[in-house]
């Protein structure tokens, strides 16, 4: 097994989480913070949108089943990269679309994937690189939220819709459980 980390941040960390749990090679999907000043943030820290930390997920994945590429076409395809810091009614900073690498080649590769999309999104991609400092895990209760929340009214509107564009976009990367899901 070729184990890697993708650490992306794309608005609310739950529609995040939710996508990448579905797909095939895909070990875990945690939601935390990264990119900010303040040590140990709670989430209340940062939705006030001044720790510069963005939600996050850290995905570790097999890339002998899904490549670092992959992962970052699907990330840039389930959430809109054109809001500069927003998702929908998800607005700060906090909620930025940004690939957090580790190193030059994925510096290169998300540069790549950037620009893939922009062919997609018709050159209004504003998702940025930055570099990967200290990842804090969020509280427990964010994790595995849509799946322990499907129907919270936030995960019907918001993250429900950017699941079901995962299963209809990619349903050959998903794990066979979540292809046959509602």
């Amino acid at each position: 097994m070729a184990k890697e980390t993708a650490i992306l941040a794309g608005g609310c960390f739950w529609c995040v989480e939710a996508v990448f749990k579905m797909m095939k090679g895909v070990e875990s999907a945690r939601s935390g913070y990264i990119g900010g000043k303040t040590k140990n943030p709670s989430y209340r820290d940062v939705c006030n949108g001044d720790t510069g930390h963005a939600e996050a997920v850290k995905i570790t994945f097999d890339a002998d089943v899904i490549s670092y590429d992959t992962v970052l076409d699907v990330f840039l395809v389930t959430h809109d990269p054109t809001q500069l810091n927003r998702q929908g009614n998800d607005v700060g900073t906090q909620y930025r679309s940004t690939i957090f690498v580790a190193n030059d080649a994925e510096r290169a590769k998300a540069k790549a994937a950037i620009e893939r999309a922009n062919a997609i999104w018709n050159g209004k991609v504003v998702t940025t690189i930055e570099d990967a400092t200290t990842w804090y895990e969020a509280e427990g209760y964010h994790q595995d939220y849509f799946e322990n929340n499907p129907y919270q009214p936030y995960c019907m509107a918001v993250v429900e819709p950017k699941v079901s564009k995962a299963r209809a976009k990619f349903r050959e990367l998903l794990k066979p459980e979540a292809a046959s899901a509602r």
